[in-house]
């Protein structure tokens, strides 16, 4: 179904299935990646970016471990089971970082998504696909307002915006914040005017109650 709503059924019938991009995931850990069989084919094809994923959390060459988050997401982008489960550009080339510490939630993970976008760019990137949001951190004098969230404040907005300056296509979700009262709108860096800012769905294509809104703090 979701691969229908996207048109991407259509895509990988005429043969464009990921090949020859490079996509890199910022995200919270990805266990499994390495021994789960719907990944395999990344491996057996050398597809997967080693020497270049990293764990900016910990400063580690490990990106399997920790939160389970980047698994769940980079499946839907890379996982293939035949005649069973399709990612969506699932022959791309990939490469994987950890920047999000679920332990806890402070600005220096918006630097290590930073660091991750750097170096990203430096191996030849076409796509960063970041599945995080910021604004509410664990000390009250961190935390942004909601009229920060105009696409040139946050470290992470910033960050973003550089990238997509330099060609990179920035996907990232729009946060999880519909249901939360005082704010609902949504999360750095989902403001940067030059990302893509993805909300979500269910498979009837009705917006989830939990999917941010918009706009952003400058009306966009």
């Amino acid at each position: 179904s979701q691969l229908k709503m996207l048109g991407i059924d259509k895509m990988h019938q005429a043969g464009y299935k990921g090949e020859g991009i490079t996509i890199a995931l910022l995200d919270s850990g990805f266990p499994g990646v390495d021994t789960g069989p719907a990944f395999q084919h990344i491996f057996t094809d050398g597809r997967l970016l080693e020497t270049v994923s990293h764990d900016f959390v910990h400063n580690t060459g490990n990106v399997f471990q920790y939160d389970d988050h980047g698994t769940e997401v980079f499946s839907v982008i890379a996982a293939y089971v035949p005649d069973a489960y399709t990612g969506g550009a699932y022959k791309a080339n990939f490469q994987l970082y950890v920047t999000e510490d679920v332990g806890s939630e402070h600005r220096v993970e918006e630097y290590n998504w930073l660091f991750a976008a750097e170096r990203a760019d430096s191996a030849g990137v076409d796509i960063i696909n970041s599945s995080l949001g910021y604004y509410d951190f664990d000390l009250p004098e961190h935390q942004y307002s909601k009229a920060q969230m105009d696409g040139k404040t946050a470290v992470v907005t910033r960050a973003a915006q550089l990238a997509a300056n330099r060609g990179i296509v920035v996907v990232c979700s729009a946060g999880n914040e519909g249901n939360v009262a005082s704010w609902r709108i949504i999360t750095a860096p989902a403001d940067a005017e030059g990302v893509v800012a993805v909300a979500n769905v269910n498979s009837n294509g009705v917006v989830s109650p939990s999917s941010s809104i918009g706009p952003a703090a400058d009306g966009r």
